[in-house]
């Protein structure tokens, strides 16, 4: 999937995305290509919810470099797979917890706050630690990251209206796109969680994002379909935040 076609159509539209079977690179089985691929695009079921949805965590992400097949337990079978690249950009999750030869991550698909087990022997997981948390407080509309246990800045955004608001708990920082044709924002930046009234935005998926807005008079207020829309420097701000790195929404 290119770059820029799937920025044209998120900016297209708050969350609207064009539907797509997957951005891996390929399975490493037969087995696991009948599996449905944990992505922004689908729904997992039977998958457990994050355990703390409020933490924030110790910063800790994993990127795998080849597919890597979930678990919705540890030692179980595997029901999904997580794919090395999505949306353009490398797959960076946070571990929400961890178990000899397991790490539980959180995924990207719906429903929102869904995790899953990934072992970690076989693949050789790529881990990180981000010294990043975005935090989003929906009933004061105040956008807030930290770097560093420090507060790095604090803007007034907008938020998701009374029937599409802006979902709570934890996700974290997916994707980074640029649109070739900036229509409102010159950079979109998805977040693994979804609108939770909306099954669908555009004929998207109805994943929720950061992006810029050409007028400042939204901030503030409670306007999207579930999207932060944020002043130009906040924008500046988040192109710097780690993929993967916890985004927390309180209300």
């Amino acid at each position: 999937m290119a770059v820029m076609a799937v920025a044209a159509s998120l900016m297209s539209g708050c969350g609207k995305g064009q539907a797509a079977g997957g951005s891996s690179d390929g399975q490493s089985s037969t087995a696991a290509a009948k599996l449905p691929q944990a992505t922004t695009y689908t729904t997992l079921k039977g998958m457990p919810l994050d355990p703390d949805p409020f933490a924030g965590g110790d910063g800790t992400v994993v990127h795998p470099p080849a597919p890597v097949k979930v678990s919705a337990q540890v030692g179980g079978p595997p029901v999904a797979v997580l794919p090395s690249s999505q949306l353009g950009s490398p797959t960076w999750v946070p571990v929400v917890e961890s178990k000899p030869g397991w790490l539980r991550v959180l995924l990207p698909s719906r429903p929102n706050r869904a995790t899953g087990w990934i072992p970690t022997g076989g693949v050789k997981l790529q881990l990180a630690r981000s010294t990043h948390v975005v935090k989003v407080d929906v009933s004061t509309r105040r956008l807030t990251i930290i770097k560093s246990g420090r507060k790095a800045g604090t803007w007034t955004v907008a938020v998701g209206a009374a029937k599409t608001p802006t979902p709570t708990g934890r996700t974290f920082m997916l994707a980074s796109l640029e649109p070739d044709k900036r229509t409102y924002s010159p950079l979109i930046l998805p977040v693994g969680a979804h609108s939770e009234t909306l099954d669908t935005f555009g004929g998207g998926p109805g994943t929720v994002a950061f992006h810029g807005w050409p007028t400042t008079s939204v901030f503030g207020k409670a306007v999207t379909h579930g999207c932060v829309r944020v002043p130009t420097d906040a924008l500046r701000h988040l192109s710097k935040v780690p993929l993967g790195t916890p985004v927390l929404i309180t209300n």
